[in-house]
Order: C-alpha cells, then sequence, then structure tokens
C-alpha cells in the first residue's frame, strides 16, 4: 500500500475519533502521539484550547539510564510519568484520544500504566 494512502486512512481515523472524543476543565482529552522516535502525551481541555500538562520522552532517561524511545517499555514510563503530572494539576478522569492508533501494543502499554498510577478513562 502507497504511504499517501496510508496517511490518508490514518488521518481519517483521527477525524472519526474527534468527533466522539472532546476534552473539558472536568475532563480533559488525553492525547496520545507516537512517532517513529518519541511518544508525546497531553492533557487538552477543548472548551478553552489550552494544553493543561503533558509528558514525552524527548530528551528523557529511564531508571536504566538508558534514552527513552517509541517503544512498549517506554511507554509504560511515559504512562507514569503522564499520570504524575496530571495529578499534579489536579486531573484525575480524562477521556482517552488514541490519535487513529489501534489500542493494542504500545498504546494499550501506556493506557494501562496511566491507569495503574491512578487516572481514571
Amino acid at each position: 500500500m502507497r504511504i499517501e494512502k496510508k496517511l490518508e486512512l490514518l488521518r481519517r481515523r483521527r477525524r472519526r475519533i474527534r468527533k466522539k472524543v472532546r476534552g473539558t476543565a472536568q475532563r480533559p482529552r488525553m492525547s496520545v502521539r507516537f512517532t517513529g522516535q518519541h511518544i508525546y502525551v497531553q492533557f487538552i481541555d477543548d472548551d478553552a484550547g489550552v494544553t493543561l500538562a503533558q509528558a514525552n520522552t524527548r530528551g528523557q532517561k529511564g531508571e536504566d539510564g538508558r534514552p527513552l524511545a517509541a517503544n512498549v517499555a517506554s511507554a509504560v514510563i511515559i504512562g507514569k510519568r503522564a499520570a504524575e503530572a496530571a495529578r499534579q494539576k489536579g486531573i484525575t478522569a480524562v477521556v482517552f484520544d488514541r490519535s487513529g492508533a489501534r489500542y493494542h501494543g504500545k498504546v494499550k502499554a501506556l493506557a494501562d500504566a496511566a491507569r495503574e498510577a491512578g487516572l481514571q478513562f
């Protein structure tokens, strides 16, 4: 399949999900984005158009001192760090936005780690 077709299908999935998923100040949207090298998590209040908290793998190191990447092990660490950042801002419940990615592997690992760290979704 050509890359343009894959990107178009991803854009369609994102639009379809975003029609249904909306964040508020009481329950912000937890947007998760995976690139080839990094993982990005944002907590967004769509009503005000503001990012409340964020976490990512850029420049971060794991417990063993190795840099974090876009893999399952790093997804678990970033899920926990994102939940900590959200709790510091007073966020306990979120709406999960997987940004068109399938809910398995890295996405599932990040979501499970965030749940274990205290976020409700």
